[in-house]
């Protein structure tokens, strides 16, 4: 089954590239040296994420 959700996600430039971040999930963030780059980059690292925390949410399920 295939989940949608919506997130925030920040895009900075600066003189090196792009930085993007999601502020609603601690830590994920990503980089990339142009605009299609970096969104590529964040939406795999969003999907990491959430997919992280899933497993760990199930993990401990069965942890009692």
């Amino acid at each position: 089954m295939e989940m949608s959700c919506g997130t925030s996600i920040i895009i900075e430039r600066d003189k090196h590239g792009y930085y993007a971040y999601c502020p609603e999930l601690p830590g994920c963030q990503s980089q990339g040296n142009s605009l299609d780059e970096v969104m590529g980059n964040i939406r795999e690292a969003v999907e990491l994420y959430l997919e992280t925390q899933a497993k760990d949410a199930k993990a401990t399920s069965f942890v009692r």
